[in-house]
């Protein structure tokens, strides 16, 4: 191989990619608005949720259900009538409806089991599971401290102590911003390189390739380099300023070793890329690929739910992708500050996995080109 032809192909990459708009605006979005979005739009804790409450009792104890519904897991509630209650909940203006019925107070002093009804708006699914035990577990304290005349902490006969590691705020954002950061270098990783070769074929620039005196692999090392290294400055940029700046999540470990696990990663995928393309021929074609390939990369890694819960067939053969061990590796570094002692295992398999995925697309290339 020959560097100075390498270099150069790889310059001529990188501005193949500056005069496409389209493709640098999906790299800035990727790498910026999508991981803050998708890590603080859906919190996984109940938060600001809108509760509508039918007070028929009118008690003392009703009101103190009502004033116990406080920001910030509940806006303040609105008061309606039971005509009312179905039609906001049509509308869409409230997740949750709770009716106290008429002499509520007064049957729970009688020794009596009265019912209060909850109506959930299960469309809402994430605050709509949380928000239900939030709910009852609100009701019935208010219930239980109003029957017995007075409040105190249960007494426990063993001492629970909880220490939260890694995560002390219980914050699922620092979780998802992590996870978005991994998504988006294997989704641009794959996209770029094969979107690059792609490009050239449809604009005829393949033909001038071969004319000149470079050989296949320099082509395909240049495309590697080239996109690689968009990805990893983005994926600094990620980190530093999206991650650590403006979601404010503490990253533990070292982020030099995140970026040697990066690499590793990238020289995979960008492998995978250009094996997409040489098997598409067309960007529709490659499109309808990446569907079948990015999901079960992303849904299958760990990245979205562990690992353990998923089949040992599934589990074994996920082993394979490059993914599966750059999530492993990336969470315990970013997340739980383990050092090269500790992930050495999943920077050799992504040496192993991205040295036979870039000879069979190195094969598949040369057949491409002729």
């Amino acid at each position: 191989m020959n560097l100075q032809n390498i270099l150069q192909l790889g310059i001529k990459e990188l501005r193949s990619l500056l005069r496409d708009p389209v493709m640098v605006a999906l790299i800035v979005y990727a790498f910026s608005l999508s991981i803050y979005t998708a890590s603080s739009a859906m919190p996984e804790t109940l938060s600001k949720a809108t509760i509508a409450i039918v007070d028929e009792d009118r008690s003392p104890l009703s009101s103190r259900i009502v004033s116990a519904f406080t920001p910030p897991y509940f806006m303040p509630p609105d008061m309606i009538n039971t005509t009312q209650m179905d039609i906001l909940m049509d509308e869409g203006q409230n997740t949750f409806a709770l009716d106290i019925p008429p002499n509520f107070q007064r049957d729970l002093l009688a020794g009596e089991v009265p019912a209060i009804q909850l109506n959930i708006d299960a469309t809402r699914m994430s605050q709509a599971f949380t928000g239900n035990g939030y709910i009852q577990q609100i009701v019935t304290s208010e219930v239980s401290e109003f029957a017995n005349s007075y409040r105190a902490a249960p007494d426990l006969p063993v001492d629970l102590t909880l220490r939260a590691r890694y995560n002390p705020e219980m914050d699922g954002g620092w979780f998802g911003a992590i996870d978005n950061v991994i998504t988006s270098i294997t989704m641009l990783s794959i996209i770029l390189t094969g979107a690059a070769l792609i490009r050239e074929k449809e604009h005829g620039t393949v033909e001038h390739l071969l004319v000149m005196p470079v050989t296949t692999i320099e082509i395909m090392v240049s495309k590697i380099w080239a996109m690689g290294l968009v990805v990893l400055v983005a994926s600094v940029f990620a980190i530093v300023v999206v991650v650590q700046g403006v979601l404010d999540v503490p990253i533990q470990g070292s982020v030099l070793l995140f970026l040697l696990g990066t690499v590793l990663m990238l020289i995979a995928t960008n492998s995978l890329g250009i094996f997409l393309a040489t098997l598409g021929g067309t960007m529709p074609q490659f499109g309808l690929l990446l569907m079948l390939v990015l999901l079960p990369l992303q849904v299958l890694s760990g990245g979205l739910t562990p690992r353990e819960s998923m089949p040992d067939v599934i589990q074994n053969l996920m082993l394979l992708a490059p993914n599966t061990h750059f999530v492993i590796l990336s969470q315990a570094i970013l997340l739980r500050g383990a050092g090269l002692s500790v992930v050495w295992p999943q920077l050799l398999a992504l040496a192993a996995i991205g040295a036979v995925l870039f000879f069979l697309s190195l094969a598949r290339f040369r057949r491409f080109l002729r």
